[in-house]
């Protein structure tokens, strides 16, 4: 118990990640008994875990919603609670305007429209909106009126 919390203190984590953590430290009843007793006490709640994550990583990184979704299921999120959780995340935003922004922050002290205009860099850029998680259309219409 003593391990979970610790744990738990240095990085928020998913339920599943923290119960392969103590897996290597333990014996699986002692690691379910753990797991149950921080669920019951509500220090590991993998909705909470999600919606926070999916949040931050829109806030701060910029991510899309394609790359969040990929990300929590990579941490072991549950498919559905990490969709449920991306889904919320980016309900209310413009992806567009979200494109834009992290174009001009990838690209701080470039020219974009003739770094665009050479179809090596534009395809870089695309693969790399691609990569943070934006859709193909919006990728495609906001690189069009950038080039």
């Amino acid at each position: 118990m003593q391990y979970a919390g610790q744990a738990l203190t240095m990085r928020a984590q998913s339920s599943a990640e923290l119960r392969t953590r103590l897996l290597k430290k333990g014996q699986p009843a002692d690691v379910d008994a753990v797991i149950a007793k921080l669920k019951e006490n509500g220090y590991l709640d993998d909705t909470k875990f999600a919606a926070a994550y999916a949040d931050w990583r829109r806030d701060n990184e910029g991510f899309g919603k394609t790359r969040v979704l990929r990300d929590l299921i990579g941490r072991k999120v549950p498919s559905s609670v990490a969709k449920a959780a991306s889904d919320a995340a980016f309900q209310a935003t413009d992806e567009t305007e979200m494109i834009e922004a992290y174009l001009t922050r990838k690209y701080r002290g470039k020219d974009l429209p003739t770094l665009l205009k050479e179809e090596k860099g534009l395809a870089a850029a695309f693969r790399r909106l691609r990569s943070a998680g934006f859709s193909t259309s919006n990728s495609i219409r906001v690189l069009k009126r950038f080039s």
